[in-house]
């Protein structure tokens, strides 16, 4: 009986943690404005704060392109104005580390930058909990999006 009930529970878990996914993937499409299928998203964590980074994967694809520049810069100004609405519609909860950032939205630079195939937000800090608010944040991102980037802290690269 233990083993069935084991097998059940794992059985639940593994398909909440599909039907989860696709979920993000389905609200993320929809508020972002592009095709998860056509982008790569990464999240990177700083020694002074961290990037949030898409791009298309065509690099052809000037259409996607162009809607990632225009998503990032809003959610640039949007985190920076202490809106993180976005994020809660995609993955159908706050967060971690979103009430910090809220707070300590004075604390906390959020600058847009393009790049060939689409963009980044680039996040600084010299607060220590705002900081640490958003490697939650980012870490809660690599996990959900399941996008495989290191949890760990690195220098920015030059």
């Amino acid at each position: 009986m233990r083993r069935l009930t084991a097998t059940v529970w794992f059985g639940v878990c593994l398909v909440y943690g599909q039907d989860h996914h696709a979920g993000v993937n389905q609200r993320g499409d929809q508020v972002m404005g592009f095709s998860h299928e056509k982008t790569t998203h990464h999240f990177r964590l700083y020694v002074d704060g961290g990037a949030i980074e898409v791009s298309a994967n065509d690099p052809k694809d000037a259409e996607t392109r162009d809607q990632i520049q225009m998503h990032l810069s809003h959610i640039a100004q949007m985190f920076a104005d202490g809106n993180f609405r976005a994020p809660m519609l995609i993955h159908d909860r706050v967060p971690p580390g979103v009430p910090t950032l809220e707070r300590l939205k004075k604390e906390i630079a959020w600058r847009f930058e393009k790049t060939a195939q689409g963009g980044r937000v680039r996040i600084v800090t010299e607060n220590a909990e705002a900081r640490n608010a958003l490697y939650e944040f980012l870490r809660f991102q690599i996990s959900d999006h399941q996008t495989g980037d290191p949890d760990t802290v690195s220098a920015m690269p030059k």
